[in-house]
């Protein structure tokens, strides 16, 4: 237990040239292969670095151990799937409760598209729950889904929108853990996110007659 706590997994440094940028997504690019072919298990430093065509001792430069190298993955993978998701749910044009059904779609794709590195992390989970950079994306999306929901339900009370906020975060993790672990074709994926954004569509169209005959 105390060695996974003294684990780090942040990077040594931040590249500060371009030459050194384009090194570090060499670097990442690598990793990523590395997951990709042949999985978590055989997943190493030695292993990137060789599918990067660098030494060992430059990918150290960036990284102290491969727990780094899959955490800056995770970090880079919430940047952009954190912003398509607000990006749904923020999208004006569309009504809310078709951009809930969008967003379905798109994080159960995801979640699937990134099992690997899910797969990869669970050793290093404790470490990165408590991360600054994790928390963050965390709370950004807490606070997205609050502002959604109190634009799809304005007439409903504070007590009632926290357990839709909490009910929509949790079913979707946990459905998306649950669909990226399966081994469904695409098809199946597609209706069971069908499925469930139905599920979320009735129930907080019934909430929402509610709370405005109330």
């Amino acid at each position: 237990m105390s060695k996974r706590q003294n684990l780090s997994i942040s990077s040594r440094k931040q590249p500060q040239q371009s030459r050194s940028a384009e090194l570090v997504a060499i670097i990442l690019e690598a990793a990523l292969q590395v997951l990709q072919r042949e999985g978590a298990q055989k997943f190493t430093t030695a292993r990137v670095a060789e599918r990067a065509g660098v030494s060992v001792g430059s990918v150290y430069q960036y990284f102290p151990n491969k727990a780094a190298i899959l955490f800056r993955l995770q970090s880079d993978e919430w940047r952009q799937t954190g912003g398509m998701l607000r990006e749904i749910l923020q999208d004006a044009q569309q009504a809310p409760l078709e951009r809930l059904r969008t967003l379905v779609h798109a994080f159960i794709r995801s979640e699937c598209e990134e099992a690997q590195i899910r797969s990869a992390l669970t050793d290093i989970a404790p470490l990165y729950n408590d991360d600054p950079q994790a928390q963050e994306a965390w709370l950004y999306w807490d606070h997205t889904v609050k502002v959604f929901i109190a634009e799809l339900l304005p007439a409903a009370s504070a007590a009632s929108r926290s357990i839709v906020e909490e009910l929509l975060s949790t079913t979707l993790s946990n459905a998306g853990e649950h669909v990226s672990a399966s081994t469904y074709p695409a098809t199946r994926i597609d209706d069971y996110a069908n499925a469930m954004a139905d599920m979320f569509c009735a129930y907080l169209s019934s909430l929402k007659n509610r709370n405005e005959q109330a």
